[in-house]
């Protein structure tokens, strides 16, 4: 169990994977907010279970886990901790959105507000920096990093 945690935690210390994980954690945390405490317009969290149970049909855990991904898990790739978990989790609920509400509506956002709802080219987008993210790790300054950073012995010291 230890070798799992330790191979899910690695990382390259790579600028990408730290400009993929905190750009992701920085769009994904709005949309988070929204459905846990009603910030930016949401409807917080019992509008967002409502939502999701009743208008969408969803298990109450599945929307509580997409709630918990967008939330939680933004604040997880933020701080690069887990982050593998992280993003799959933020890329489960970005799938789960294009087929079961914007994929009907084609590729494009609704930038005009001539389209009866918002297409999934944001998604896609999203999806990708998940990908990144799971393939690279927290990268630079990230907590999986710092957990799973190799100490190495002192140098062998010999007298002369």
């Amino acid at each position: 169990m230890k070798n799992l945690a330790k191979r899910l935690l690695a990382t390259q210390p790579g600028l990408a994977a730290l400009i993929a994980r905190i750009l992701l954690g920085l769009v994904i945390l709005p949309h988070g907010l929204q459905k846990t405490l009603g910030w930016f317009g949401g409807y917080g969290f019992t509008g967002t279970m409502g939502y999701f149970t009743n208008t969408l049909h969803i298990p109450w855990i599945f929307a509580f886990a997409a709630i918990l991904a967008e939330s939680l898990g933004a604040l997880l790739l933020i701080a690069g901790f887990a982050t593998r978990l992280a993003a799959s989790a933020v890329a489960t609920v970005m799938a789960v959105a294009v087929f079961m509400v914007h994929g009907e509506h084609g590729f494009f956002m609704n930038w005009f507000g001539n389209q009866k709802g918002e297409g999934y080219e944001y998604h896609l987008l999203a999806l990708g920096l998940c990908a990144v993210s799971f393939v690279l790790g927290g990268g630079l300054f990230s907590l999986d990093g710092r957990l799973t950073a190799e100490t190495s012995p002192e140098p062998n010291r010999q007298s002369t």
